[in-house]
């Protein structure tokens, strides 16, 4: 179960005043690019020394979902940029893909109360994908190195054309 990176992020800068996000998001930003679990977990120790005094909160609130986090270390970068794009968000403003389809999702079956079988959601699913995926005008950033990583890491599940 990887935790979102975004709503990490902007649940930190939540107890944060206006004019100080800027900073602290830079601060969190060393710790989601580390290139490492370690390096990772120095950087939030780094941040806990340096914003604990005013926003113990937000370290707190890190710490408590560590092991949510670091799941996404168990990614080589190419792929980290396509789950999250880390440069794409400093103050909450996020191009996710995969936030996307998960909103473009939650909303086809917003007003089904329920369902006949677990087959009738993956129809729904699959056929929702498919209309989502025509509305893309815009490639994911990275995508043919993340592919490529893809290829390697997932090879039982990707079928070539």
């Amino acid at each position: 179960m990887q935790l979102c990176i975004v709503h990490m992020v902007r649940n930190s800068l939540n107890f944060v005043p206006w004019k100080m996000q800027q900073e602290v998001a830079a601060d969190l930003k060393t710790i989601y690019t580390s290139s490492t679990v370690e390096l990772a977990e120095q950087m939030l120790g780094a941040f806990e020394v340096r914003w604990d005094k005013d926003y113990p909160s937000i370290g707190q609130s890190w710490r408590r979902n560590w092991a949510r986090v670091i799941s996404f270390f168990d990614y080589p970068p190419e792929i980290r940029k396509v789950i999250y794009a880390p440069e794409e968000v400093s103050l909450g403003d996020t191009t996710n893909a995969i936030e996307s389809i998960n909103m473009s999702l939650r909303k086809v079956i917003k007003t089904r109360s329920s369902f006949p079988t677990d087959e009738a959601v993956t129809k729904l699913f699959y056929l929702a994908l498919n209309n989502i995926s025509k509305k893309w005008t815009m490639p994911i950033r990275d995508w043919k190195a993340a592919l490529n990583r893809f290829t390697i890491q997932f090879e039982e599940r990707l079928v070539p054309d």
